[in-house]
């Protein structure tokens, strides 16, 4: 059947790819798999009775959870009813809740647990026509969505011939979500999207990879954001059963239980399984260091699609017996994909990883453009590192004279909730959507982000510095977790380093450094010595323009959970350069005394 509406994906599935485990969760330690069938059946329940409840089409209702079967439940069912569904996150603040049930005009909330619904219930009759809340676990006093189910089964044959009227009604162009921005600078925007811009995008890249009926993927990226929610789509459409995981701090025993063969990451999280792994070797003793190592420097040589070298691979097919298969056994066994997105990973961790057999597949977009506008192909081998891949089916790509990428497409927004103007700013009258982001077609094919434009900015002497290249290199260094590149309007460029404190301390203990906290440890001079030599020889690599002159070290660690980082965990450049204003002024001030 053709796939035309998100909640087509429930036919098709049951057509073609029925499966006893279709979607999992954990519920007191235990996976729990719900059928293709239960899938249907639940969210069909859920529509009807919140139809029973008065739910109309074009309504708003959000969702403030983890990752767990009940989302896409709930997902499926205001699909299908016509409603529009508003994904939240669990994290955010009071105030941008308030905001955006506001601006969507929410009528019912589902959340996952006592702490959110504590959080979110008195909002009800504070928030103009927010009505209900629902919960997915049970607690006392609060409405749990067994409510809607048992309704849903008690109104079945009153409201299922509207519901199915309903359905036939719904059209491919019609709203079927509203995503609000992480508001990383500014206030959040909704961002409008219609069955036509998510249908038309995970079926163009279902595509790029041979995983299906036979395959499971975890799940552990927020639902809430555009690049989860498309690849969950994208694995539900291949009959690939999803197992959910709510929490971070399940992921690495889920992979073991679960033993995927797929699963979504961001560089970051990527980064942190490859320092973990380097670190684990630098514990070896003799040779088996010496192969560890051996196999780590084979794996940064590795190019997709390279010249047939029986030598080289005679040593690939060595170091997998030796050492790659362990780390495959580390992450659960199964592991063939990972899709990466968010942010520019590490050309040497694609590099290591494929050698490895575990293939990160690089993909581009924005929530604006549903959100993928590239991501490379490993059916049809079209990759290449340090890009992101070629182009979408059916989407366009220019490159502006100033650089910045275009696009347009099925997959672009139909736009900004009540904000013409704001609309009208980022999809010129021609209908091109302007990233913001600057980049280059590679051999005119591959798509490679270069910079944030906004981001990008201007030495005294006029040159232009983009920091996310300069960054992503700095992170290559084994001390460094987070990193920042600031000098706009100054002579040079330099960064606010947040070390990699794991790493740091086990190298302090194995150089007999002592220190009392982490603000002791990052003024000690083997550590500031250690961190210039890698900066040093990072600097290498960059034009003169783009070294970084100075660096400082700060005692925290960057998170989203403390500011510094999105929900993305993307970097708040304006919240870490106000928190740290005083050591910014100290690294200038020599420059500036100059003058």
């Amino acid at each position: 059947m053709a796939i035309k509406r998100t909640f087509d994906i429930l036919e098709h599935c049951m057509q073609n790819y029925p499966r006893k485990d279709a979607v999992c969760g954990k519920y007191d330690n235990q996976w729990i798999p719900f059928s293709t069938e239960q899938f249907v059946r639940n969210s069909e329940l859920l529509a009807l009775g919140l139809m029973a409840i008065g739910l109309k089409k074009g309504d708003r209702v959000a969702t403030v959870s983890g990752n767990r079967p009940e989302w896409s439940f709930v997902d499926m069912a205001l699909s299908m009813s016509g409603a529009v569904h508003v994904p939240v996150y669990p994290t955010i603040s009071e105030e941008e809740y308030r905001y955006i049930f506001s601006h969507a005009e929410t009528r019912f909330i589902f959340v996952s647990d006592e702490k959110l619904c504590k959080k979110l219930s008195p909002m009800v009759g504070e928030i103009p026509g927010l009505e209900k809340v629902f919960t997915f676990n049970k607690i006392e006093g609060a409405t749990n969505i067994e409510y809607l189910y048992n309704l849903g089964k008690e109104k079945e044959y009153e409201l299922s011939y509207s519901l199915h009227q309903m359905k036939l009604s719904i059209t491919e162009d019609e709203m079927v979500t509203m995503i609000y921005t992480s508001g990383t600078t500014g206030i959040p925007k909704g961002v409008m999207l219609s069955h036509r811009n998510l249908v038309s995008n995970f079926t163009a890249h279902a595509n790029n990879f041979d995983l299906g009926p036979a395959h499971k993927a975890l799940s552990f990226l927020p639902l809430c954001h555009i690049f989860e929610r498309i690849v969950n789509y994208n694995f539900l459409y291949k009959g690939i059963g999803m197992y959910y995981v709510e929490t971070l701090a399940q992921i690495m025993p889920a992979i073991k239980e679960v033993q995927p063969h797929i699963f979504c990451g961001v560089p970051r999280l990527l980064e942190r399984v490859y320092n973990s792994i380097l670190t684990k070797g630098k514990m070896l003793k003799g040779i088996k260091k010496k192969l560890f190592f051996w196999a780590v420097d084979l794996g940064r040589s590795y190019e997709y699609n390279m010249k047939v070298n029986p030598w080289y691979h005679l040593q690939l097919a060595i170091a997998d017996k030796l050492i790659y298969s362990k780390w495959r056994a580390a992450l659960g066994g199964n592991l063939q994909i990972v899709v990466s997105g968010g942010a520019a990973l590490q050309p040497r961790i694609a590099r290591v990883f494929a050698a490895a057999k575990i293939y990160v597949l690089e993909g581009y977009g924005l929530t604006e453009t549903s959100p993928v506008i590239a991501v490379s192909n490993l059916v049809t081998r079209e990759m290449k590192v340090g890009t992101n891949g070629p182009v979408l089916p059916g989407v366009q790509v220019k490159i502006a004279e100033d650089g910045e990428i275009l696009t347009k497409g099925p997959n672009l927004m139909l736009g900004y909730y009540h904000e013409p103007e704001l609309t009208a700013e980022v999809i010129d009258k021609d209908g091109w959507f302007h990233t913001g982001d600057v980049g280059i077609l590679d051999e005119g094919k591959y798509l490679k982000i270069t910079d944030r434009k906004k981001e990008m900015f201007k030495l005294t002497g006029g040159k232009y510095i983009a920091p996310q290249m300069i960054e992503n290199k700095l992170k290559e260094s084994m001390f460094v977790e987070q990193v920042i590149v600031i000098g706009d309007h100054e002579k040079y460029a330099s960064a606010l380093i947040s070390p990699n404190f794991e790493y740091l301390h086990e190298w302090s203990a194995e150089n007999e450094i002592l220190f009392k906290d982490n603000a002791d440890l990052i003024c000690k001079p083997e550590v500031l010595a250690a961190i210039q030599k890698d900066v040093k020889e990072i600097n290498k690599t960059l034009g003169q323009h783009e070294e970084i002159k100075r660096f400082r070290l700060v005692a925290d660690s960057w998170t989203a959970a403390t500011g510094e980082l999105s929900q993305t965990l993307k970097l708040k450049r304006k919240v870490i350069e106000a928190k740290y204003r005083n050591l910014i002024e100290e690294i200038f001030a020599p420059s500036r005394e100059e003058d």
